[in-house]
């Protein structure tokens, strides 16, 4: 049995290299059609750059299209472009492709790609109506027609393996000096603002918290990989409203939406996997089948 899984395994390989020589053969004609075409705008060594591939750089850059002709964010984009191609030429000539890490890494962002596409055309599938929109924007008051712009005073720090204890210990403090005495008690960096947010960027749950406790209270949230002490200081309304507002509820739908075809997807990939060993258990789908058993 375990030369049949050894052998099995090679095969596996062997596989996935000959479809990444098929991909990389279809990349080179690609190539070729483009050159034929007049597309390219740059080669580095046998790689070309062309002009699809620098209007993808301006798509994953958000950039606008009435920019997209300036010439300093051209030459930015083309040269990180250049540069990339370059150190791929590198890697491929250093033979990278062929190491099992590098392989494992290739697969798994080209399953990520295709995985997010998959998500966004279901998504897509169905067009947010205006209806929507309207009724999206009525239920979310605090992100549009009351929406608060909030100016705080903050002390962030990075969150490390001591940074509970700190919270923890900062979790009755009614001042940023307090906050400031623990942290530096504990050693650890810190650092103190000004910083505004609004309210469509926090969940009401929490903004109703912070309007329910006392005016002096010191607040704690995580921001990324960060940890943010703050205090109010001032509230104003600001509302936002018209297209600006429809084109937030659109994407706020959409955000919506993608949550909710993953979560989808998570529930039938579930159903669908049969996991091995002790990850069975792990996973929460133990096999109850007698083994030696048959039908």
């Amino acid at each position: 049995m375990d030369r049949l899984k050894s052998r099995a395994g090679a095969c596996c390989v062997v596989v996935i290299l000959f479809l990444s020589t098929i991909v990389l053969f279809g990349c080179g004609k690609k190539e070729q059609g483009a050159v034929a075409n007049g597309q390219v705008v740059a080669r580095v060594g046998d790689e070309v750059v062309t002009i699809q591939e620098l209007e993808n750089e301006f798509r994953w850059a958000n950039i606008p299209a009435d920019r997209q002709k300036d010439p300093a964010i051209v030459k930015q984009v083309l040269g990180e472009l250049v540069l990339r191609k370059y150190l791929l030429q590198q890697a491929l000539n250093a033979k990278l492709d062929r190491e099992p890490g590098v392989l494992l890494d290739i697969l798994r962002s080209r399953a990520q790609v295709l995985a997010t596409a998959y998500v966004s055309r279901a998504v897509a599938a169905k067009p947010i109506t205006q209806s929507e929109v309207d009724r999206y924007i009525s239920n979310n008051s605090l992100k549009f027609a009351n929406r608060q712009l909030i100016t705080a005073d903050q002390i962030s720090f990075a969150f490390g393996p001591n940074s509970q204890a700190a919270v923890d210990a900062s979790k009755d403090a009614t001042s940023l000096e307090e906050v400031d005495q623990k942290l530096t008690g504990m050693g650890i960096p810190h650092n103190r603002s000004t910083g505004t947010f609004n309210t469509s960027e926090i969940p009401e749950d929490f903004f109703n918290l912070m309007q329910a406790k006392k005016a002096d209270n010191v607040f704690f949230v995580r921001s990324g990989p960060n940890g943010v002490f703050f205090k109010v200081r001032s509230e104003e309304t600001r509302p936002l409203e018209g297209e600006a507002a429809a084109n937030i509820a659109r994407q706020l739908l959409r955000a919506d939406r993608v949550k909710a075809e993953t979560g989808m997807a998570s529930v039938s990939a579930n159903l669908n996997a049969k996991y091995e060993g002790s990850y069975a258990a792990i996973m929460g789908k133990e096999n109850t089948s007698v083994p030696g058993a048959s039908n």
